[in-house]
């Protein structure tokens, strides 16, 4: 049994860069955890949090709830910004 907060990570309504995470993961593992290996990966998953923080903090500043949107919300975002 997955403990609450590995459930959270794993949840696609709460964490966006779950993607992002999982290919840091498998790059680490397949590269012998040598970090310089996964860089791009881990570019990947930075960029990914930071626009997801921007939109959070965004939507906390203008009293949104919830302050990180939905997956199905996301997608649409994402659609938006191309």
């Amino acid at each position: 049994r997955m403990s609450r907060r590995v459930q959270q990570l794993r949840d696609h309504d709460t964490n966006p860069c779950i993607v992002e995470t999982d290919a840091s993961r498998k790059c680490m593992d397949e590269n012998n955890y040598k970090k310089d290996m996964c860089t791009a990966y881990f570019l990947q998953y930075k960029s990914c949090r930071k626009f997801w923080h921007g939109i959070m903090m965004q939507r906390r500043r203008n009293g949104v709830k919830p302050e990180m949107p939905s997956a199905e919300e996301r997608k649409k975002i994402l659609e938006s910004v191309g």
